[in-house]
């Protein structure tokens, strides 16, 4: 009994949300589910993304204050498989952009990792010694690798936003 009255309150939910998502496509799911009128709020894309940089090698960075967090993006992590290994530098190595600071083994390959900017390891995830499949599951949270101090900050602008390194993957794919 319960669960039809759940049932009837999640499909009401979504008829009144339905004529909205008829809208043209020039205007994102996101924003048409932000709206105040809508009673859910739902977005497919991670909060954080939007404030991470790329290489070209497929490093994120998020800044915050003044430390970087360096991970591999999710292209990376499917590309790779399931990763049974993380080799990682020891905190208080210095890194210059692009230096090689470690590397992922997955069963399908192995990886070399580079550093997106110039600074110095403050800390290493040490979660990924027990379970390295946090790279796989989680490479924008928990998945993490290192965090940095950010030696030279304008080397940030020669990293990607989200939306030039999701056009360098299409061009990888074509």
């Amino acid at each position: 009994m319960a669960m039809c009255a759940a049932l009837r309150c999640v499909s009401a939910n979504f008829l009144a949300a339905l004529p909205l998502l008829t809208r043209p496509a020039h205007i994102s799911t996101c924003q048409i589910l932000r709206r105040p009128n809508n009673l859910r709020t739902l977005c497919t894309s991670s909060r954080h993304s939007e404030a991470l940089k790329y290489t070209d090698k497929h490093e994120w960075v998020r800044i915050e204050g003044g430390v970087g967090t360096v991970g591999i993006s999710n292209y990376a992590q499917e590309a790779l498989g399931d990763v049974v290994y993380c080799g990682l530098p020891e905190v208080g190595t210095r890194l210059e952009q692009m230096d090689e600071f470690g590397a992922l083994e997955s069963v399908k390959a192995a990886s070399e990792l580079y550093s997106p900017l110039s600074g110095e390891v403050t800390e290493i995830n040490t979660k990924l010694a027990d379970n390295p499949g946090l790279v796989n599951s989680a490479c924008y949270e928990g998945g993490w690798l290192i965090k940095m101090t950010i030696e030279k900050p304008a080397e940030l602008d020669a990293l990607m936003d989200k939306a030039a390194y999701e056009n360098f993957i299409k061009s990888l794919d074509s």
